[in-house]
């Protein structure tokens, strides 16, 4: 990491600019400085001693494998019924993204389909289908049935830069097979998520809500207000690919609860639809909830306090210019680069830091290409939230992939900004016209994220 230390003191020759003297810390005094497969494992650098023993506990629970119920010892079990993953590391690989299957009968082990019908819930979020849910698992411990088993297959669709050269993108298309409580209901909605990297969660949660509500004044952009079932009330949402999440707690409960199938206390019961006869009557751990305070406690911290890495190569002249032309074509009007935290309770380490995420936290329509066609709360079927870029250059790094977007159908920042359609078209066809040089300047700069 010299580059990016260097970074911070560094004068460029070009033109005599000034780096700025905080741009390698994307995650202000909370940053760490690691490029290696590890890079997304670390706790906040200025994290006291005893949220720093919690992160601990928390990693540990994190990489657990859970195991089917009763089981002696007990602490471990719970499983399923159904379920995605055996532990939170099965979706998010070091803390990292996962990937869609690449192969015709991989398995999908770090994506999942969402499951609804026409309607809302009784809190306005989406309406789950009624035999299976509001999200697919393809997995169920002995004698319950999984519930099918998804598939993915690609298109791939020709374009072409200004400059003449060809590019594809892959067009992905969803099946299920071997539904075991029938078809999908009709009219039925469905809508992958792949696994994101989790760096930096704690100090989105603590960007002041005034600050979102400015930036949609500036661009344009919509809050997604959702229900928060710890407070019982309804809360700006900041996390999920539709920011349908209000808090890293409820985020992290809720998918020990859905894609686990470990109890907890904000989430105390199975995902049993009323069809799934064979998984409401499965044994139960005798540890109810599943998961314990100390270990609730512990993911919370963890979630709260992972670590965002240092840019890098910010001394390079192309990373620079690529820099420039990221402003240029409109990509900061919602990929808001620098922004403040304010004072987040029980988290001192996060509070009043100057942060380089590269988002808004807000809902932008991106068009008819990425349209999922399932409404989240407010957000429409065409409704994205704009994704922090922090951490994304260092995902072939701690992942060995750059599969991007929010089902992994992109190869590469390239391919991503392509897809970009509706409030991002003018900014696609910005960087869709520039010169071959300028397109690779901008990926270096998205790279040294």
């Amino acid at each position: 990491m010299k580059r990016a230390l260097a970074a911070l003191v560094l004068v460029a020759g070009c033109g005599g600019t000034s780096v700025d003297p905080g741009a390698a810390l994307l995650g202000g005094d909370t940053t760490i400085f690691d490029d290696t497969d590890e890079a997304f494992n670390y706790p906040a650098r200025n994290l006291d001693d005893a949220a720093r023993a919690l992160f601990q506990i928390g990693d540990g629970v994190f990489n657990r494998n859970w195991i089917t119920a009763p089981a002696t010892p007990q602490g471990n079990d719970g499983l399923g019924p159904t379920f995605n993953a055996l532990s939170c590391s099965g979706c998010h690989p070091n803390n990292g993204r996962g990937a869609p299957p690449q192969e015709p009968g991989e398995p999908m082990q770090a994506v999942l389909l969402r499951l609804s019908i026409a309607g809302s819930d009784a809190h306005g979020g989406p309406n789950p289908d009624p035999n299976y849910g509001d999200q697919l698992q393809p997995f169920a411990v002995l004698g319950v049935p999984a519930e099918g088993t998804p598939s993915v297959t690609y298109t791939e669709l020709p374009g072409t830069y200004g400059d003449g050269e060809a590019y594809s993108l892959r067009m992905p298309t969803y099946a299920v097979a071997d539904l075991a409580f029938g078809p999908l209901a009709t009219g039925g909605m469905v809508s992958p998520r792949v696994g994101p990297e989790l760096v930096g969660a704690g100090l989105l949660q603590a960007i002041p809500e005034d600050t979102l509500r400015s930036f949609a004044a500036q661009n344009g952009g919509r809050l997604n207000m959702v229900w928060d079932t710890a407070n019982a009330t309804t809360a700006v949402g900041r996390f999920g690919w539709k920011a349908n999440q209000p808090t890293v707690a409820q985020q992290v409960f809720g998918a020990f609860r859905n894609d686990i199938g470990i109890t907890n206390a904000l989430y105390s019961t199975k995902n049993c639809p009323t069809a799934q006869t064979a998984c409401a009557a499965a044994p139960q751990s005798l540890s109810q909830p599943n998961l314990g305070a100390l270990e609730a406690q512990s993911m919370v911290v963890h979630g709260m306090t992972l670590a965002v890495p240092a840019a890098r190569e910010l001394d390079s002249a192309e990373a620079q210019h690529g820099e420039a032309l990221f402003v240029q074509a409109g990509c900061a009007s919602c990929h808001i680069p620098k922004t403040q935290t304010g004072v987040l309770d029980g988290y001192p380490a996060l509070s009043n830091q100057t942060i380089r995420p590269f988002t808004d936290l807000l809902l932008h329509d991106m068009g008819a290409g990425l349209a999922d066609g399932r409404p989240d709360y407010l957000a429409s079927g065409s409704d994205w939230r704009t994704p922090p870029l922090w951490s994304l250059g260092l995902i072939p790094a701690v992942n060995d992939h750059q599969f991007l977007l929010h089902d992994g159908r992109a190869r590469g920042f390239a391919e991503a900004i392509l897809w970009h359609g509706g409030d991002g078209e003018a900014a696609k066809e910005a960087f869709r016209t520039m010169s071959k040089s300028d397109r690779a300047a901008l990926v270096t700069f998205l790279q040294s994220l």
